[in-house]
């Protein structure tokens, strides 16, 4: 009974705090203060939902009010989505806001580009009517894209996954057709799952192309099947995520990888954008050591979750390349392989987190348990050539080469390059391979200032007070990153220095 009793008292005093509310209002005045008066939404693909923006909404009178009327300008009809005070809808009444109070407005949209006119898609949220009426602008840029999307089982609806090798993965995705293996400039490529790219077959980037991937998507270049990206030095590629509001051009992790699977061939990529994904490019190959699984030229490679490269046993051929900051290595050169890097700046100054590894790594192995016993098998390092090369980051070891006996073959050559190596705790004393004096090693920089103009914002454009001026060999790449003559006193890394201002 006594419980019973409580359970009324709760229902009696609920229906009494909902038929009346304890404080008393005058009408909106016309006196309402914003956060902003104009949402921008940034911008948006065709028929994908916008991230949530907020609108602040103050009372800074000293009297409760109630405001009659929240509506948008362009109706039910309108694109835009609200929730007034945790209440969704487009048509609000009589909204309370205490004194010296406010409340927040949440707005989303999501638009289709075939039934709008302009693609500078706007709107207005009112507040009160007559005279008392104030307004906020509401603006999104709608963009048309091309979307490429997994397939699904008519029956079970599920999403198909790819066969791969013969074995059927968990990854969700399709092969492309052959009407699909042309990205263009027109318009964006928008992917969901992963893209694949069959045996023999070649998937063309064009010059000025973006390509944006959805969570959990990406490219698999397959088994004799091949990548070309073809930017220019004023039409790059983009590879990024689906995300376009300004709040998601830092975070990593938006995306997969793109992923050059072992016996993939004859792939380049070329003037190239790839950035917040969670590997930048995967790369594995047990195939020749003199022909490159993969040229990469004049290409920036930044901001991932996890690597920005991580080779595994391959062959890459690559000049003017940029690769910034990462979980954990910004390039991994692993299990063996063949690398040949010239000009290229490798700047870890990742800060979401703690960092394990360096850099630049290179290794020779891979491990793997068997019966419980941890196993290690050794490969052949052909080469590891890096010249006129910048290694630095915010770690005290930003270069290491780990080395396990039992491979044959080990060779790597470090010529003109700077490196940020303060082995503050003797950890790497010694180390042959980590020996700087040894003949494998020859005009190295230790340790100096690089001078970079914004290595939080991954610019590493080097500055006038920069000690990698003017410190690199001559070689056949006479043109920076950005295109600037290096014929003649070359500096260390991907850029030309610059004075900055």
């Amino acid at each position: 009974m006594r419980y019973f009793l409580t359970f009324l008292i709760c229902v009696a005093l609920i229906s009494m705090s909902s038929c009346r509310k304890d404080f008393s209002t005058i009408p909106n005045f016309g006196e309402l203060e914003f956060s902003k008066d104009t949402i921008f939404l940034d911008t948006v693909f065709t028929n994908i939902g916008s991230a949530t923006y907020n609108l602040k909404v103050y009372n800074r009178g000293n009297k409760a009010i109630t405001i009659p009327k929240i509506a948008l300008e362009n109706g039910t009809s309108s694109n835009y989505r609200l929730n007034v005070d945790g209440i969704a809808g487009k048509e609000f009444n009589d909204i309370d806001i205490l004194a010296k109070d406010s409340i927040f407005v949440f707005i989303e949209t999501t638009i289709d580009a075939n039934n709008v006119v302009n693609p500078l898609y706007t709107d207005r949220i009112l507040f009160d009517n007559g005279a008392n009426q104030q307004g906020v602008d509401l603006v999104t840029l709608v963009q048309d894209a091309n979307f490429i999307f997994p397939g699904k089982d008519p029956l079970t609806m599920k999403i198909d996954s790819l066969t791969i090798g013969g074995q059927v993965t968990s990854i969700k995705g399709r092969f492309l057709t052959d009407a699909e293996l042309t990205f263009t400039n027109t318009k964006p490529t928008v992917i969901y799952g992963y893209a694949a790219v069959r045996a023999n077959k070649t998937l063309t980037i064009e010059a000025g192309a973006r390509v944006h991937f959805h969570d959990n998507s990406g490219l698999i270049i397959d088994n004799k099947a091949t990548l070309k990206v073809n930017g220019t030095l004023t039409e790059r590629v983009i590879f990024e995520g689906d995300r376009l509001e300004s709040g998601f051009n830092k975070i990593p992790g938006q995306w997969g990888t793109i992923w050059m699977r072992a016996g993939s061939k004859d792939n380049e990529i070329n003037f190239a954008q790839i950035k917040n994904g969670i590997i930048g490019i995967l790369i594995d190959s047990i195939g020749s050591t003199s022909t490159p699984t993969l040229k990469l030229q004049n290409s920036e490679i930044y901001n991932h979750s996890n690597f920005g490269i991580l080779a595994r046993e391959t062959n890459i051929e690559a000049y003017n390349v940029v690769i910034g900051s990462a979980g954990e290595a910004s390039l991994a050169a692993t299990i063996g392989g063949t690398y040949n890097f010239t000009h290229s700046t490798f700047a870890n100054f990742w800060n979401n987190g703690i960092r394990q590894l360096p850099a630049v790594l290179i290794n020779n192995f891979f491990t793997y348990v068997d019966d419980g016993l941890e196993i290690i098998e050794t490969r052949d390092l052909h080469a590891a050539n890096f010249t006129n090369c910048i290694f630095d980051g915010n770690n005290n070891i930003e270069f290491l080469i780990d080395k396990v006996d039992g491979g044959r073959i080990f060779n790597y050559n470090i010529s003109n390059c700077m490196i940020q190596f303060n082995d503050t705790s003797n950890s790497f004393e010694g180390n042959s391979e980590l020996d700087f004096t040894n003949p494998f090693y020859q005009n190295i920089l230790l340790n100096g200032n690089t001078n970079f103009r914004n290595s939080q914002n991954q610019d590493f454009i080097i500055g006038q007070d920069s000690d990698a001026i003017n410190k690199a060999k001559t070689s056949i790449f006479t043109l920076d990153i950005l295109g600037v003559d290096r014929t003649t006193k070359p500096d260390i890394g991907a850029y030309q220095h610059i004075t900055f201002e």
